[in-house]
């Protein structure tokens, strides 16, 4: 016999499902670079606050790095460090940071301690940042352009790994396949976000986390666009809050 309790959870299931569904099937967004634009910035008024603490998260962690990049006194074991730091921490970070950015634009619920999520895929993003640096720095070695267009066609690995699950060679492959057709269109939100933060800073401190949150929030917004343009939009529903199953 089904008790109440089961039926209610079910129930609720049930509408966390249709909600959504609905939520992926409105988004109406094309992969151009004014409407992930435009959109970004609603995402952004949306949820300035938590994604605020989610930016200054990352900068805090990042700051370390920072200081010793532009410290040209530091030793190679400063240096090394630094790069090790990048690799196990930082990224895992700022990978779970993207995927914050993503359930906003899916508004889909999140909290700021998600920013850790990282940590939980810990192997394959730590490989896939690894290989896909890699290959933006050789990219950038060889010629300038081949690095330009690799930073493009990879812009979606930190997404693929957060959202898909996809091991890190999957993760670059499916980002490959992913943005063709569309590497101008990144190339174009790349070069829109420098007046967007020389915007920022003219306006000073808050200027600036607004520019970043912005940004972030486009580039977020453009791998749902593609993944809607391609009709690979498939409904990405949420594990039940502890609270819901609780009740």
């Amino acid at each position: 016999m089904i008790r109440s309790s089961e039926l209610f959870i079910f129930d609720e299931s049930f509408k966390l499902i249709i909600n959504v569904m609905e939520v992926i099937s409105d988004f109406q967004v094309k992969p151009l670079v004014g409407e992930v634009y435009s959109y970004g910035w609603k995402i952004m008024k949306k949820n300035f606050l938590p994604l605020f603490l989610v930016i200054l998260i990352v900068g805090v962690f990042g700051a370390p790095v920072s200081s010793m990049d532009n410290d040209h006194s530091a030793g190679i074991i400063l240096k090394v460090f630094g790069l090790a730091f990048v690799l196990f921490v930082l990224n895992p970070i700022e990978y779970g940071a993207d995927y914050i950015f993503l359930r906003a634009v899916r508004n889909v619920k999140f909290e700021v301690r998600d920013i850790f999520d990282g940590f939980k895929n810990y192997l394959n993003v730590v490989l896939a940042a690894l290989l896909a640096g890699s290959i933006i720095v050789i990219g950038f070695i060889l010629l300038i352009v081949p690095g330009i267009v690799f930073a493009c066609r990879l812009a979606f690995v930190p997404y693929l790994v957060m959202d898909k699950k996809l091991d890190p060679v999957k993760a670059i492959e499916e980002s490959w396949r992913l943005t063709k057709g569309f590497g101008w269109r990144i190339f174009g939100m790349a070069l829109l976000a420098f007046p967007i933060v020389i915007a920022g800073l003219i306006v000073l401190f808050v200027g600036v986390f607004v520019s970043i949150i912005w940004i972030n929030a486009a580039f977020a917004t453009m791998y749902q666009a593609v993944l809607e343009e391609r009709g690979e939009n498939e409904a990405i529903v949420e594990p039940l809050n502890d609270d819901l199953t609780e009740q």
